[in-house]
This record gives structure tokens, sequence and C-alpha cells, in this order.
């Protein structure tokens, strides 16, 4: 710590004997930078404010029924794009600053310079902003500030009415394209209609599910048809046994026969006509009811022959009546049954015959079916959006979404807001000292001399034995008050010219302006 503070000391004293040529640096760089800062021109500081309102009434209404988009998000792309180069140009070209830019690399500096003095704020949250730049043209600077505020304004409605028109735009061509689409595959699905008819999958069943279902139907016939054998053998037996415990046989007369007669053939032509709503002529079942009724009305010709004949008219056994009717229904009900054991075989082996074509014909349909259900929801789902931007534009254009508020409109003050004279004049007072310091220490170190033995035992390494001092006489003491009272006068002379030019900018005091107004009167 002692050797610092050694090391130190020499160091000072080599700058104090060197003072003179520190204090000429101090005045000259101190004047120099003076008369800079003073002719450095006034510069005034434009501004402006601008309230961003994003809160709209028909928002909330219209909720879920248009697009809904992130103004705020907008808002703040917009601010971080209003000072891009594109929008830097228009205000170049609205306040004719191009006029001054001849050459490309003009016109590069003018945009630079701009970019850098212009500035934009926010506040956040209150979407509130401040555009401010400055200039030595007070008038310029308030045009600059106008020309961005405008720019700011009409970028914003104008990008959102830009991106409205091509979104529409975009969907209606979409639209267009699965129209086409849907039309295609609509041409696709009926011409494979048209090629496959006759095998093509009903009732949503597939190849299997209509195989599986023909084959239970197949069983229910068939246990259905033993049931109807069944009863009516049981049948055919009591009515064989009526005839054998009958020792009389009894007439009856032709109108109650006829009558029982008529009845089934009026049940059979009511089957017959309800068949022949879902099948033709050639209907096995049709076929075997005809011939029932054929038999029918044989048997009633033969009975009106035998009973005109033989003159009779007796009663007959109602028991006998009866087993004779339930026995030609039960008659009946078997044949129908047998037909629809027919109709279901020949059903299924026509599935079995054809188990190669369904499947491959189902799974084209499905593909078709789906590509047809794919472009269809696309194309409703396209119609739907484009309703809701088209309600979104015409919401956004009835009552704009993002209202412009200009707080403060462009403004210049009346003062100057630059530079800041007072502080450039006291960093030109210090880098003035701090330069003679500088200059000084070098002074010193290119003349450098020995203030006491120890520094020079340190340098040549050789011991020093002695030293002798220096008597001053009084011309020489008085000659050394002299110059440290001239450098003490100079010194205090710096301190109070940068004094008085601090006063006079503090109280915007043109001295040279008042000087020359007295020079030219």
């Amino acid at each position: 710590m002692q050797e610092i503070i050694a090391q130190g000391l020499v160091y000072a004293r080599g700058v104090w004997r060197h003072r003179w040529f520190m204090l000429l640096v101090a005045w000259l760089v101190c004047a120099a930078g003076w008369i800079i800062v003073y002719k450095m021109p006034d510069q005034y500081k434009a501004s402006a404010r601008v309230y961003v309102d994003t809160q709209s009434l028909l928002k909330p209404l219209l909720r879920g029924l248009t697009v809904e988009t992130d103004i705020g998000q907008q808002v703040a792309l917009m601010t971080r794009t209003l000072l891009s180069r594109p929008n830097l140009e228009k205000v170049a070209r609205m306040t004719d600053l191009d006029l001054k830019a001849q050459q490309p690399e003009q016109m590069e500096s003018l945009l630079e310079g701009l970019g850098k003095q212009i500035t934009l704020e926010g506040t956040g949250r209150e979407n509130l902003y401040t555009i401010s730049y400055v200039n030595a043209d007070p008038q310029l600077a308030k045009r600059v500030v106008q020309s961005l505020l405008t720019i700011f304004v009409e970028n914003s409605l104008g990008e959102s009415r830009k991106d409205s028109d091509s979104a529409q735009q975009f969907i209606d061509k979409q639209i267009q394209e699965y129209e086409q689409r849907l039309v295609e595959a609509e041409e696709r699905l009926k011409e494979f209609k048209r090629k496959n008819v006759g095998i093509m999958p009903s009732r949503g069943e597939g190849y299997y599910e209509s195989m599986q279902a023909e084959m239970a139907a197949l069983e229910q016939s068939r246990l259905e048809l033993r049931q109807a054998e069944n009863r009516r053998n049981e049948i055919k037996r009591q009515l064989e046994d009526e005839e054998l415990g009958s020792e009389s046989v009894i007439t009856s007369q032709p109108t109650t026969a006829t009558s029982a007669i008529d009845g089934r053939i009026r049940d059979l032509q009511s089957k017959l006509d309800s068949l022949l709503l879902q099948y033709t002529e050639r209907h096995p079942d049709v076929i075997e009811i005809k011939r029932i009724m054929a038999d029918l009305e044989k048997q009633k010709a033969q009975e009106l022959k035998a009973t005109a004949k033989k003159g009779l008219q007796a009663e007959t056994n109602p028991v006998y009546a009866q087993l004779k009717i339930a026995l030609s229904q039960a008659d009946a009900n078997v044949a129908s049954l047998r037909t629809n054991v027919a109709e279901h075989s020949r059903r299924i082996g026509q599935l079995k015959g054809m188990v190669d074509v369904i499947p491959q014909v189902e799974t084209e349909m499905a593909q078709l079916n789906r590509d047809y259900e794919v472009n269809k929801q696309n194309y409703e789902t396209l119609l739907a959006r484009r309703e809701a931007a088209k309600m979104s534009q015409q919401a956004g254009e009835s009552a704009d979404e993002v209202k412009f508020r200009v707080i403060d409109p462009p403004f210049v003050p009346s003062a100057p807001s630059g530079p800041n004279r007072p502080l450039f004049m006291g960093l030109v007072m210090l880098g003035g000292v701090t330069a003679g310091m500088v200059f000084a220490f070098l002074m010193s170190q290119l003349r450098p001399v020995f203030d006491d033995r120890r520094t020079l035992s340190e340098i040549t390494g050789v011991p020093v034995l002695g030293s002798v001092a220096m008597v001053w006489t009084a011309a020489q003491t008085q000659k050394r008050r002299i110059e440290l009272g001239s450098f003490a006068l100079a010194g205090v002379g710096l301190l109070a010219v940068f004094a008085g030019i601090e006063t006079l900018q503090l109280l915007d005091i043109d001295v040279l302006g008042r000087i020359k107004n007295l020079v030219g009167s």
C-alpha cells in the first residue's frame, strides 16, 4: 500500500511539474468544445398521443356468429411495423424529404436518420401510444409526426379490410373447388349405382349381414312350415275320425256349402291382392294362391252339381264342416310357407354365388360414399365460414372494431428540447481538464525527473549515499509565488468562464446573438 501511495505521489509531482501545459491544453480543449456545443443547432421535439380503443358493442352480441380476431395482437403488430421501410418511405414522400435525396445513398441515409429519430412509445394495457420526432426545423418535425399518425390509422383500417377481402376470396375459390368435387363425386356414385343395380347393399346392411338375415329367416320359415304341417295332419286325422264315426250321410243345403267355399275364396283373393302389391304374377306365392283358388272353384262347382243332381236339402254336421274349412286353410298355409322356404333358399343360393362380387361392390360403395360425405361436409363448412366472414366484414364496416382517438394532436413547443447544452458544457469542461492532466502526465513520462533518493536508487540500481537540498533565494521565492498566483488565476479564470457559460445557458441568454445585433445596428 505504501508503495502504491509513493508511486502515486511521484506521478502527481510529475503532472504538477508540467502544470502550465496541463492548463494550456485544458483551455484549448474547453474553448474549442464550448464553441462546438454553442453552434450545435437547436432540436425541436414534435409529439402526438393517440388512444386505440379495441372495445366494440357488437363484439359480445356477435360472439359465435362472426369470425373472432385478436384485435390486441393486430394493434401490437401494427405498432411494431410502423417504422418499417415502406412506411418511412411514405413519410419521406408526404413531407417532401425525398426531394433532398437525389442519390440512392442519400435516400438510405435519410431513411436511416428517420428511423433513429422517430420514437413510438406505448403504455401497455391502456393502448395509449406516443409518437415523437426530433428535428432542427419545428414545422418539419410536426409534419413528420402528422404523417406517422395518418399512416398509423390508415394502415390498421386498410390491413383489416384487405385481410377480410383476401379471406373471402380464398373461401370463394375453395367453395368453387369443393362444389366441383361434390358434383364429380355425385356423378361417380350415380354411375356406380347404375352399373351395379340389383346387388347394391340395402337398408345399410352389408353382404354378411344380409346372408345372416336370410339364413335366420330360412330357419324360421322351416320351423313354421313344420308346425303348419303338423297342424294340417292333426286336422286330417280328426276329419277321418269324424267320417268313420258318422253312420249317415248328412247333406247340407247348397247355400251353406257354397257360402263356406266363397268365404275361403274371398280370403285368398284378399291375400292375393296384397301379394300383387309387392310381387309380380310370376311370384311363387301368387301362383300357389291362384292354384288353390282354382281348386276351390272346382270344388264349389262339384258341390253345386252334386246337390242339384240329388235334389237333397239336408242339414250337415257342423263339426265336420268346420274341420273341412280348417283343413283347407291349413293346406293354404302350408303351401304359403313352402313358398317362403323356397324363396329364402333361392336368395341364400344367390348370395353364395356372389360371395366374391358383393363384398367388392360394398367396399367400392363405402369408398364413394366416404368421399362424397367428406366433400359435402367441407363444402357446407366453407359455406358457413363464408357467411361468417361476410357478417364479420359488415360488422367491421358498420361499427369500427378499432377506434383511434387522438388525445394530443401533433404539437411542437416553442422552446427547443435539445441539445442539452449545460450538460454538454460540463462534459467539455471535464474532458478539457482530463485532457490537460493526461498531456502533463505524458510529458512527465517523456522527460522524467527523480524527486527522491529511493526512486533514483530503484531505477538505476546504484545506491544513493546522500542528497543536496535546494535553497531558495528571496527572489526565487517571490518568482514562485507569482507563478503559483498566475496559475491559480488562470485556473480560476477557466472555472469562472465555465460558470458564466453555464449561467447564460440556464437563463437561455443568447449573448452572441445580441452582440451581432448590436454590431449590425
